[in-house]
């Protein structure tokens, strides 16, 4: 009996549990309902629901935009370095005012007697021609890349799905919006402040243009006017010089009383 006390008692597990258990035939737990995917806000302000991560088409995201607009001429000509901006800029002025500023200013030129103010009034003329090409052509680089950067600063997509305006609008992604803001901050906005230089010298410098192709205007009508009343004036004097006898003898009263010529 005291070698029983000392002996281990012994468990004989089965190898299969038996499935007419009545701990087996307990039903399970009810499982949580899955969290749908439309319960999260919808990235539509108009409240439709999201099928994909980003619905906008690719040519219309703001970051496809900056990369087409970077590789087009003249939106590119802003984004290379300054020697290279500056020389496009005066290529195409001077191509304009030499093939279109210069004939018109030479048509209207009439002779005056100074042909030097001629030559200031036509290249005046020519240059105010090309300046204002520019000065288009710079506003619509402008106008290009302020659209972009607005665009990419936003934080909201305006996007068309088909040919017709539909009006959807996507809000951007935490990610979407640092990047494109980062691209906006550091690459648009830089080249919208040199545009703006820009425009502001060539705004100056066509003011100044046309103030002096006034002036020479004004100045060769002046001296226009000066020489016809020269001409006119030479023509209206009687040729011939002064004779008193011949003054006597077509007004005698004038001469009553004062004594003869010897």
């Amino acid at each position: 009996m005291a070698t029983s006390l000392f002996l281990p008692k012994l468990y004989f597990l089965s190898p299969k549990p038996n499935p007419n258990s009545s701990f087996l035939s307990k039903k399970p737990l009810p499982l949580l309902p899955p969290v749908c995917a439309s319960s999260s806000p919808s990235p539509f302000r108009n409240g439709t629901p999201r099928e994909t991560d980003c619905p906008v088409p690719p040519e219309q995201l703001p970051v496809n935009e900056y990369q087409s607009l970077a590789s087009s001429r003249p939106f590119s000509w802003a984004t290379k370095d300054l020697q290279f901006y500056i020389s496009r800029l005066s290529t195409t002025g001077a191509s304009f005012g030499v093939l279109v500023g210069l004939p018109v200013a030479a048509f209207r030129t009439g002779s005056v007697a100074d042909p030097w103010a001629d030559v200031i009034h036509i290249t005046l003329g020519a240059t105010s021609a090309g300046l204002l090409a520019v000065i288009l052509a710079v506003l619509r680089i402008y106008l290009g890349w302020a659209y972009v950067g607005n665009r990419l600063l936003s934080a909201t997509v305006e996007y068309e799905e088909t040919g017709w305006y539909d009006g959807q609008i996507w809000v951007k992604t935490p990610e979407v919006l640092a990047r494109d803001r980062l691209l906006g901050s550091f690459t648009v906005k830089p080249i919208l402040n040199r545009v703006k230089y820009t425009l502001l010298g060539l705004a100056v410098s066509l003011v100044v243009c046309v103030l002096l192709f006034v002036n020479t205007e004004t100045s060769k009508v002046f001296n226009k006017n000066a020489k016809d009343l020269s001409e006119n004036a030479e023509e209206r004097v009687v040729a011939g010089t002064y004779s008193e006898e011949s003054a006597r003898s077509f007004e005698p009263d004038a001469f009553c009383g004062e004594p003869d010529l010897p």
